[in-house]
């Protein structure tokens, strides 16, 4: 459930500015997390987050408060990082690293976070923003496509053609049967 920012918003709309220190707090982990994911890169993604609430501070006066706000946020954060990977003008490559689970002892053991972020970025950006929107932050199909700019029918099948292919790579690694 997300906390109800609308009081702090309104306090830094009439001018006190500090309020918004209570948004980035309650918000921050997300926008992290969302750009991270999507960029692969700490500093490119604390980068990211930063530009993303400078933005929202920036543009706060245009927020539709009948919507969440995490969701506008985010929708600012996905768009930051989606013009960030179009700068950085190469493609998403696949983890090497991956390897490493094909050679463990123990196939019972559960991913490590490193190994579930070496999966998703086996995905393309969109894909990928996809999956996290709504595993990471439990956003419905209708919420993911406003923010990624997608029909809620197209992210619906997005959304499983990226665990059909998540699950073939699981497969491929021995990791499921």
């Amino acid at each position: 459930m997300e906390k109800d920012l609308s009081p702090a918003i309104r306090r830094v709309l009439s001018g006190e500015i500090e309020a918004f220190s209570e948004i980035v707090e309650a918000c921050q982990s997300a926008v992290y997390n969302l750009a991270f994911r999507l960029l692969e890169d700490p500093a490119e993604a604390e980068d990211i987050a930063q530009e993303a609430f400078l933005r929202a501070f920036k543009n706060l006066s245009f927020y539709d408060s009948e919507k969440p706000f995490l969701r506008w946020l985010l929708a600012i954060t996905y768009n930051l990082s989606m013009d960030c990977l179009r700068r950085r003008s190469r493609e998403i490559r696949a983890m090497k690293a991956f390897s490493a689970l094909a050679d463990r002892q123990n196939r019972n053991v559960e991913p490590s976070a490193m190994e579930v972020q070496e999966l998703l970025n086996r995905l393309d950006a969109v894909d990928r923003a996809i999956v996290v929107l709504k595993y990471w932050h439990g956003l419905s199909l209708k919420e993911i496509g406003e923010i990624v700019g997608l029909g809620e029918g197209v992210v619906k099948v997005r959304l499983h053609r990226a665990r059909l292919r998540l699950a073939d790579e699981l497969k491929k690694e021995g990791l499921l049967p």
